[in-house]
């Protein structure tokens, strides 16, 4: 089982799709080995060392928490189902009012698409917020997102952390 790394007023909370079932089985967030986040996170400024999988919980120290939309742990993200997706967004609106980030980034776009009933979204700034938080879709981490490189990665969060330093 994963669970949110999470407390009130976070500048950001990523949230991604769901639980790889490595991650679900270690109980760390991002564990699988060819999960990129935790490079990407650091290579893109967010954190000044990098996070093992293990010491996930130490990203609250950079101002950052770690939730999933959906809590069941697949091996990949196209197994949920739109029901699983409409199941959860109650759940996940709640824990947006209660600990109110400034910032939702969902990894990728499948959950963000879920829950807004929306087709085709660009990545970057979305035009809703969520209880107050504003929200960004960047790409997933995930080693089996192929579309994206490392440095792609990099960059996407780079400008993202950028545009939010006030």
């Amino acid at each position: 089982m994963l669970t949110d790394i999470i407390k009130p007023d976070l500048k950001v909370l990523f949230c991604g799709i769901n639980p790889g079932l490595k991650s679900s089985e270690d109980g760390h967030h991002f564990s699988g080995r060819s999960n990129r986040f935790w490079k990407v996170l650091h290579q893109s400024g967010f954190t000044s060392y990098q996070i093992e999988a293990v010491n996930d919980t130490s990203i609250l120290d950079f101002g950052c928490g770690l939730t999933t939309a959906v809590a069941r742990a697949t091996s990949r993200a196209d197994e949920l189902s739109k029901e699983e997706f409409d199941d959860a967004l109650e759940s996940f609106t709640i824990k947006i009012k209660e600990f109110q980030p400034q910032y939702i980034v969902f990894l990728g776009k499948a959950a963000y698409k879920a829950f807004f009933k929306k087709k085709e979204i660009p990545w970057g700034k979305q035009p809703e917020d969520l209880c107050g938080s504003r929200i960004w879709v960047l790409p997933n981490t995930s080693g089996l997102n192929r579309g994206f490189s490392l440095e792609d990665l990099v960059t996407s969060y780079k400008d993202f952390y950028q545009a939010i330093q006030e």
